[in-house]
């Protein structure tokens, strides 16, 4: 079972599954695209052990490349888990106050990024839709504005994700980019092949510096989704499976 654990100790657990092809389904996370829910199943109670948690404890969302948000509590924990179906709708970032409750964000190429403060965590699914869309600045300025969240305290973690040599896009998907003002320096033209090839991590990381996120406390999986071995990436291949980034706030169970 192969996952990277990005943060683990005596308050925070987080880190991301990848793929590994001695387990069911390269250890696929995803039932809306998976051959078998059943090895699914059996790929999230693995991870679920893993942590040291139930499936009852995870929480999904069904994405839709939104800016949409969702403040999880406790009547939401195992939503998702076993269903899609009672996946929380339409919604690409999930943040909570609640213990021992895992948060899950699902990725093929797009960009994850797991956050947490003394009290706080959060999962935010930013593919280049949600990053034209501001999915992660919008949810930042919330915290900041509505749950009175000091910015400066959030730590972030950009898990990973397609890199910017194998993220080629036509003249559209870039004017979208150029359109926020700050992606200019994570954008390159190949005049051989009239495409363009955007970072979209470190446009993410940009828009995280940009509500008032200190770079200290930011950090990037460079990892490339399509080129390594242990990456699932869309881009490469329409059926593969998906990546979990997950993290919870530890603490202790009735």
């Amino acid at each position: 079972m192969k996952t990277i654990i990005y943060q683990d100790n005596e308050h925070i657990l987080s880190g991301m599954t990848m793929k590994d092809c001695k387990e069911k389904e390269s250890f696929n996370m995803a039932l809306h695209a998976c051959i078998s829910p059943e090895y699914v199943m059996n790929n999230r109670k693995l991870l679920a052990g893993y942590l040291q948690s139930t499936l009852e404890d995870f929480v999904f969302a069904d994405q839709t490349h939104s800016a949409n948000f969702h403040r999880v509590i406790q009547t939401d924990r195992g939503k998702g888990a076993t269903d899609q179906k009672t996946a929380i709708r339409d919604t690409d970032a999930l943040y909570t106050y609640e213990t021992n409750i895992v948060l899950c964000s699902m990725t093929a190429d797009c960009v994850p990024v797991i956050f947490y403060t003394d009290d706080l965590i959060g999962v935010i699914h930013s593919g280049w839709q949600g990053t034209v869309k501001e999915i992660t600045s919008t949810l930042f300025i919330h915290l900041q504005e509505v749950e009175k969240c000091d910015v400066r305290k959030i730590h972030v973690q950009i898990g990973a994700a397609l890199s910017q040599k194998k993220f080629e896009v036509d003249e559209d998907v870039y004017k979208k980019f150029a359109a926020l003002g700050y992606a200019d320096d994570f954008i390159t033209y190949n005049a051989a092949t009239n495409k363009y090839h955007i970072d979209n991590q470190l446009t993410v990381k940009r828009q995280c510096e940009l509500v008032g996120i200190p770079e200290a406390n930011i950090t990037v999986d460079r990892t490339c989704t399509f080129q390594s071995p242990d990456g699932f990436s869309y881009r490469q291949d329409r059926l593969t499976g998906r990546h979990v980034s997950f993290i919870k706030r530890k603490g202790c169970k009735p």
